[in-house]
């Protein structure tokens, strides 16, 4: 009896049957059930029948410990697969058992099988990181790959992130990237061994997506809790609004730009199966690709609150642009504008968002905004926070007038105001 045998073992009146795995534990032994969890067995008093030899390479992390062989197939499209890290196309390293970054073609295709015979693939890590541990540099590193890959020949790209900060990096690459071929990012909530991991899903739905006619950078996540449609949310409109469900993405303010059927999907060859767009977008082959990497690295974001010491926001001095999550139609405390005026005045680009999720800022109202517009604060309209900060980071660097580009939708950010009937 070896690590990775598959084996039956019946001990305190229960059977498991799974694939034994490596242990340090003389005292019990370690299953990997069907369900992808691990169950601990004591040795003493458990009959162990093996049913199988070897079906997982241990040292590999595969099952049957043949390395898979990705054919290309020139009927099917081409999709590059770029990862920063995330739970999505993750392997299980069973030496250790820990997760491990081994990303090439065949990587993806034993973590994902079901992506097998719908595109060729190309796999690229640009990083392994948690995504809370997402930086400028590789928003800029990432921009450089996926371009690389759509001049190599991609027909589109689908971008494996973690889900933290996944509206942020889709935001940068919106803004950073003019592109002819779909951009999707995808992840997952729920990591591949447990049972309602919704990364088969997501992977599936983000490859037929890739393949379809709106050359836009998109996110791909459930649309609700159950396995029936993903929704795909433009890069600069989509938040993150729940920690832990499989339906945490949402588009704010709008419909999403499209939905993907996943049964459809599943049948699907790289033919788009199952996606159907609702709203405009940029035909697929209608812009010339471009890159414009080039970011402020010194914005902050910050956020008032009831009983914010002025001098919280000394940090400050200095930076070139600061974004405020303001309350209502955009304000802050009195006390607060003296010092966002002396920002200004020093050259720093200061922009209001609104902490509401719905909505946009109106700093006309009341005598707060006024005296906030009187002061060099620029309105984002309903630009989200977090894409605001992405969006004035790139505008310092690539726009002639950052705080006029900020009250401009540039990429899908600001939506049009509603205009009543005259």
């Amino acid at each position: 009896m070896n690590p990775g045998d598959r084996v039956r073992v019946d001990h305190d009146g229960a059977t498991d049957e799974g694939v034994l795995m490596p242990t340090t534990d003389e005292d019990h032994l370690v299953l990997k059930l069907d369900g992808g969890y691990n169950v601990g067995i004591a040795r003493d008093g458990a009959d162990v029948e093996i049913l199988e030899s070897d079906v997982y390479d241990i040292a590999e992390g595969e099952a049957g410990g043949d390395a898979s062989e990705v054919e290309f197939d020139e009927a099917l499209p081409t999709i590059a697969l770029v990862s920063t890290g995330g739970t999505i196309a993750s392997t299980v390293d069973y030496r250790t058992g820990a997760v491990t970054a081994r990303f090439d073609a065949e990587d993806v295709l034993r973590a994902v099988p079901e992506l097998a015979g719908r595109a060729n693939y190309r796999g690229r890590v640009v990083a392994d990181i948690l995504s809370e541990n997402m930086e400028p540099a590789i928003w800029q590193e990432l921009a450089r790959a996926v371009k690389e890959e759509i001049e190599a020949g991609a027909d589109g790209v689908v971008v494996m992130h973690g889900t933290d900060t996944m509206q942020f990096s889709a935001a940068a690459l919106s803004f950073m990237l003019e592109t002819p071929v779909p951009i999707v990012f995808t992840g997952s909530q729920r990591s591949a061994d447990r049972p309602s991991s919704d990364n088969v899903m997501n992977a599936v739905c983000a490859v037929e997506a890739a393949t379809a006619d709106a050359a836009e950078v998109m996110v791909c996540m459930h649309a609700t809790p159950s396995d029936d449609d993903c929704a795909l949310h433009r890069g600069t409109r989509v938040r993150k609004n729940h920690t832990s469900r499989r339906d945490a993405f949402e588009t704010v303010g709008s419909e999403p730009l499209g939905t993907v059927d996943y049964d459809a999907a599943k049948g699907g060859q790289g033919d788009a199966a199952g996606v159907e767009f609702h709203g405009e977008y940029a035909d697929r082959g209608e812009t010339d690709l471009a890159i414009h990497p080039d970011l402020a690295t010194d914005v902050e974001l910050v956020k008032p609150t009831p009983g914010m010491d002025p001098a919280a926001w000394e940090y400050l001095d200095g930076k070139s642009g600061v974004v405020v999550e303001g309350t209502g139609l955009g304000h802050v405390h009195t006390d607060l504008i003296p010092r966002l005026a002396e920002l200004v005045e020093n050259g720093t680009t200061v922009a209001m968002t609104s902490q509401c999720i719905e909505g946009r800022v109106c700093d006309r109202v009341y005598d707060t905004g006024r005296d906030l517009l009187d002061a060099g604060v620029v309105e984002c309209g309903d630009t989200l926070p977090g894409t605001a900060k992405v969006k004035l980071m790139w505008a310092l660097e690539n726009a002639n007038q950052p705080a006029d580009a900020m009250g401009r939708d540039l990429e899908g950010e600001l939506t049009r105001e509603s205009q009543p009937w005259t």
